[in-house]
């Protein structure tokens, strides 16, 4: 038996039309307040940042609290996964990911094309970057914010898909 279900654009409009009312972001985080970070989580994360294990320092990369100095570090490590998790972590500050946008990586260059938060000027480099991934991502990412702007009717969901 297959988990998998396909819907028809019918069937997800209806979907839609009946969700229930979603709490906004600012509800949520009153109901669910974030623990206090602490001078000791930031000692913990200075403390793994250093460990030998990459998957330790990908979680350091990827948490939102890590000090910026720690980003910076975390951004020339030798593994890509910790520099990827850097990349798309949407903490990270803007100029660090400015020189991710030159890794040698490609799948790093990856993450900061699809980060929310990539200065315009990062995007612009990255739609001419050497690898047609990356390129892709970008205008991946492009066609995400025009749908956005698109009228209700004229979204993806709800347009034809061509037959060749």
């Amino acid at each position: 038996m297959s988990c998998i279900r396909f819907n028809t654009p019918a069937q997800r409009q209806a979907m839609r039309n009946h969700r229930p009312a979603m709490l906004t972001a600012e509800e949520a985080a009153a109901l669910h307040p974030a623990p206090e970070v602490t001078e000791s989580k930031f000692r913990r994360l200075r403390l793994l940042a250093s460990d030998p294990n990459p998957k330790i320092r990908e979680a350091v990369a990827s948490s939102y609290n890590t000090p910026v100095d720690l980003f910076a570090t975390l951004a020339k490590d030798p593994d890509d996964g910790v520099r990827g998790c850097v990349a798309k972590n949407e903490a990270t500050p803007c100029d660090i990911l400015r020189e991710l946008a030159d890794d040698r990586s490609e799948t790093v260059r990856g993450w900061v094309a699809v980060n929310y938060f990539v200065p315009a000027d990062v995007m612009e480099k990255l739609a001419s970057d050497r690898s047609r991934t990356v390129r892709s991502l970008v205008k991946w990412k492009a066609s995400l914010a025009d749908e956005e702007q698109a009228p209700e009717g004229q979204r993806a969901e709800s347009r034809p898909v061509p037959v060749a």
